[in-house]
């Protein structure tokens, strides 16, 4: 912590800033999260600053600007490049419902700092001074690894029911304690967590799962304090390697590939839900706000891995390479393009397991698994749009349209699914001629 110059640099565009506010005799301070990430020699691209300007003057000052909150004082400023910074008038609360906060303007940056909540995110840099404000004594618990909330911690908890939350991803983000009496402000406030939206409940999660590289710990923090009691009370039930699970999935650190860093964090989100039915899977995510597309996707994945994970085990206990049509019966069930996920979530339940000391596919196994089903599930037929008949064909041979229709083509697929080589219009039709009723077993899902 003692060379702080060669850790403290903002970005030009967020010193010019700084500097234009200040030149118009506006104190200007950067703030939050950028300083704590720099202090600790992590990189931060968002710079946060805080100011004596009002919102009306910060939009004056700057040409291109978004009102982000005027009410609570915050100015998006776009730099030359078009990116946006944060610029927000120093302020305290004059009321709040654990929700919401009435904010005044006009105070000073101590009264700004005091009304943050955690004392390593209420130290403020001056880019013009070159100095550090830190009247909380925030870089000291940053070299004790400590969270601890600025001022009393039961009050702090009152004003913003989410600081509780956060304070459980700060710890498990850096490997921090949390300091025993903002712990027990914590544990008190869990009884209360329930004021929050959903909306912010699922947010945290999914910081979790995107900035924690050990999601297990947040989750085991949120089990212990009662948050999770509170707020998705359906997981208390879930065992403790469904939460270790997702430390097996991987950061999603390449911010190159969003794609990529939005596969892993859903596919972290999936471990939590295995073994938990595919109804209730969905009807929780659907209560957190979840998007219909994450719904549809984590509770398939999770539907299909309590069906298909046991004949997996099963067949990979046995052998070390599975047969063809055992990785079809995996794939149409599961779906062609979900057949890459479910194994990776997969593999991480099997790797959470064996850390464990249970029994569980091999690390080797499951490689040679994952290589194999993507070569598969994308060779061979194993939907209903692979089929070589639809439902005219039958229609033309005299089968009547309506539920007969689906439920031969259901069939035939998974005649197909056992046989690849059965996969032509002749040889289906021949078969849907000869079939004298319509089946009536389940066949596999076409996702």
């Amino acid at each position: 912590m003692a060379d702080l110059t060669s850790r403290l640099h903002p970005p030009k565009a967020v010193r010019d800033i700084a500097e234009t506010l200040e030149r118009a005799g506006y104190e200007t301070w950067c703030v939050g999260g950028a300083v704590r990430d720099a202090l600790l020699g992590r990189t931060r691209l968002d710079w946060d600053l805080a100011t004596q300007a009002t919102p009306a003057v910060v939009r004056a000052l700057f040409r291109h600007t978004v009102p982000l909150g005027l009410e609570f004082g915050t100015v998006g400023v776009k730099d030359r490049s078009g990116v946006q910074h944060e610029v927000t008038t120093f302020r305290r609360d004059v009321r709040t419902d654990g929700r919401h906060a009435e904010v005044e303007f006009g105070v000073s940056l101590d009264e700004d700092l005091a009304r943050r909540d955690f004392t390593i995110n209420a130290i403020a840099y001056s880019p013009r001074l070159g100095v550090l404000h830190d009247p909380f004594d925030g870089r000291r618990d940053l070299e004790r690894k400590i969270v601890r909330a600025v001022g009393v911690p039961g009050e702090r908890m009152r004003e913003d029911r989410l600081r509780a939350l956060r304070a459980l991803r700060f710890a498990s983000r850096f490997g921090f304690e949390i300091e025993a009496r903002t712990w027990q402000a914590i544990v008190d406030s869990a009884p209360f967590l329930t004021r929050l939206s959903r909306e912010r409940v699922k947010q945290e999660l999914e910081k979790t799962m995107e900035q924690v590289r050990h999601p297990s710990r947040a989750l085991q923090l949120w089990r212990r304090s009662g948050a999770l009691a509170a707020l998705v009370p359906e997981l208390t039930a879930q065992p403790d390697v469904a939460f270790v699970a997702a430390d097996h999935i991987g950061l999603p650190e390449d911010t190159e590939n969003p794609g990529l860093a939005s596969s892993r964090k859903v596919n972290r989100l999936t471990t939590m839900f295995l073994g938990v039915d595919e109804g209730s899977t969905r009807r929780i995510l659907r209560d957190l706000r979840f998007s219909n597309r994450e719904i549809n996707w984590i509770g398939g994945i999770s539907g299909s891995w309590r069906d298909v994970d046991p004949q997996i085990r099963a067949v990979l206990t046995r052998e070390a390479r599975a047969k063809d049509v055992d990785v079809r019966r995996w794939a149409a069930r599961t779906g062609r393009t979900e057949t890459r996920d479910l194994l990776r979530v997969s593999y991480a339940r099997w790797a959470a397991e064996r850390a464990y000391g249970a029994e569980a596919p091999t690390l080797a196994r499951a490689c040679a698994l994952y290589r194999h089903a993507l070569v598969v599930a994308y060779r061979d037929p194993i939907s209903l749009d692979d089929l070589a008949v639809d439902g005219n064909d039958l229609s033309d041979i005299g089968i009547a349209p309506g539920p007969r229709v689906g439920a031969t083509l259901r069939w035939l697929l998974e005649k197909v699914v056992e046989d690849p080589a059965r996969n032509r219009p002749e040889h289906l039709l021949e078969l849907a001629r000869v079939m004298p009723t319509a089946p009536e077993a389940p066949a596999p899902s076409d996702r």
